[in-house]
């Protein structure tokens, strides 16, 4: 399953500060904002925490992803094999515009998912999955849906 609009790359590092560094000099152009990220997240095996640091850079149309892990119920980010470098691949996102569209094809398609935000009581919340494409494309692909607003929010970081 690949569809929407690819916009995201994202990688994990061991510390958020120095993954920003490396792209001083590299296309960053505005410092970006760190965000703290606790949250539920429901897995085949039922809720799991979620806790870490994240910022988005941007560069171009393209929006890096980084992500300092702390804690990973999940374990959707320790099972992402270092490269002995500073950043690790992690997954791409795509963002979708039908919401209860995707989501009704996700379950007839042959990635699993291993992670999804619950539905809450905003049917205006954003709104994620990752599926597990890592034995075909050696990643996750997250999908993402969020309102406009949010979206242009996110883009002004």
């Amino acid at each position: 399953m690949l569809e929407g609009r690819h916009y995201q790359n994202a990688y994990l590092c061991d510390k958020l500060e120095d993954g920003i560094d490396l792209f001083r000099g590299r296309g960053l152009t505005r410092e970006p904002m760190i965000i703290p990220v606790d949250q539920q997240v429901l897995t085949p095996q039922g809720l799991k925490r979620q806790k870490g640091r994240i910022c988005f850079i941007w560069i171009g149309e393209l929006q890096i992803e980084l992500i300092e892990n702390e804690i990973d119920e999940a374990g959707i980010y320790a099972n992402c094999a270092s490269s002995e470098g500073p950043l690790r691949f992690h997954h791409i996102c795509f963002g979708v515009d039908d919401w209860a569209d995707f989501r009704q094809r996700v379950d007839a398609q042959e990635f699993p998912i291993a992670m999804e935000r619950p539905e809450g009581d905003d049917p205006g919340a954003l709104k994620f999955l990752y599926l597990d494409a890592r034995k075909v494309f050696g990643h996750y692909i997250e999908y993402t849906w969020m309102p406009d607003a949010m979206w242009q929010q996110i883009k002004a970081m």
